[in-house]
């Protein structure tokens, strides 16, 4: 019989038939993890168990080529403006995840579709490496900044495997030895000799114009919005605005203008004086005038009574009380302080009055008056 040596790690992944002899693989197997495996096996007598002999068993995995080459590294590949054709880049290697064999050889070409344009190619210096050149005389950052590069890579084993590796080429600012200057994004706008920091300088000087402008503006719109609020000081806080249209001076009744009157007068009378009351009908007592009564007196005493009176004007009318001739040099003109009879009134002071008051002189003088001498 043919017994495993279980004291090996590795005896999982074979098995032994125990009669036949015959070792088979347990578990799928990975040349790149494991190339080699070594255990042992034993053999025991069937009719006597206790003759037995071990025997070192070593498996090599053969190598399948099941991994396509790849670049070998990363490359930041830059080209400079004033490049010339025909000039080298960048040279590129390969890698295999396959352990290859020895003499395992690379090849390196353009892709299809990049063949047909004329920018940059690929030079296979067949030594597993390959150069990459410029096709073209000069390059412009302002027109295309980066190069998308597809290459494609084969082994030598069989079977045949290739893999399509893009290489990333970017276009920087070099001087006339070809020594790069420049490849940030921002030199791209920015004129020879203007630094990082200036264009920053220049940036915020922008924005800080510009919040000033947007301040200003938000000034200018708050206050036009004060100007035209009216504070609780203003004047026109007594100002009433009507929509309503009337009709004339005759529709009294579209609207109430009793608003427009004194605050005062409307709290101590809420009846309205703008239109005569034809309900409100109120007997007038009047006293009767003393005969010593002043004028003074006697029109304040009808002023007074007509304003406790709501059927009294000023209903569209105007009702004017003035005292007629306080501090005038004639003194008064009225016939109430009169003297009885026009033969007691003396006027001879008329004819001191100068020549506007001739005519009144001749007129109540002791000469006839005779309208035909008068001139």
């Amino acid at each position: 019989r043919y017994f495993m040596d279980w004291k090996n790690d590795v005896d999982s992944y074979f098995t032994i038939d125990a009669t036949e002899g015959t070792i088979a693989t347990n578990e799928l197997l990975d040349r790149e993890s494991t190339a080699q495996y070594n255990f042992s096996i034993i053999a025991s007598k069937v009719s006597n168990p206790l003759l037995t002999s071990k025997v070192n068993v070593i498996i090599n995995v053969l190598d399948v080529n099941e991994f396509p080459p790849e670049i070998s590294v990363p490359y930041e590949t830059s080209v400079c403006e004033n490049a010339k054709p025909g000039q080298v880049i960048q040279i590129i290697t390969a890698a295999d995840k396959d352990l290859s064999p020895a003499g395992q050889r690379f090849s390196f070409k353009l892709s299809s579709e990049a063949s047909n344009k004329p920018n940059f190619t690929v030079h296979d210096y067949r030594n597993n490496t390959a150069g990459i050149e410029t096709r073209r005389n000069g390059y412009s950052r302002r027109q295309q900044e980066l190069y998308f590069l597809p290459v494609v890579i084969e082994d030598s084993s069989y079977p045949v495997q290739s893999s399509t590796n893009t290489l990333t080429i970017r276009v920087c600012r070099c001087d006339s030895d070809g020594t790069i200057q420049s490849c940030n994004v921002e030199a791209i706008f920015l004129p020879v000799g203007l630094s990082t920091g200036a264009l920053i300088a220049i940036l915020l000087c922008i924005v800080i114009l510009l919040v000033i402008v947007v301040l200003y503006v938000a000034l200018r719109r708050q206050k036009k919005k004060d100007t035209l609020m009216t504070s609780k000081e203003d004047i026109r806080d007594n100002v009433i605005h009507y929509d309503d249209e009337g009709g004339g001076e005759e529709d009294t009744q579209a609207f109430d203008i009793g608003a427009l009157r004194n605050p005062k007068v409307i709290e101590d009378n809420k009846i309205r004086r703008d239109i005569k009351p034809d309900t409100l009908r109120f007997t007038r007592h009047r006293r009767p005038a003393e005969d010593n009564t002043d004028i003074r007196d006697f029109i304040n005493q009808r002023l007074q009574e007509n304003d406790v009176d709501p059927s009294a004007p000023p209903y569209d009318s105007l009702a004017t009380y003035a005292y007629e001739g306080n501090g005038s040099v004639a003194e008064s003109l009225s016939s109430i302080d009169s003297l009885t009879t026009e033969a007691d009134q003396d006027y001879d002071y008329l004819s001191d009055w100068g020549p506007r008051f001739k005519i009144l002189a001749d007129m109540f003088g002791e000469e006839s008056y005779n309208p035909d001498k008068v001139t």
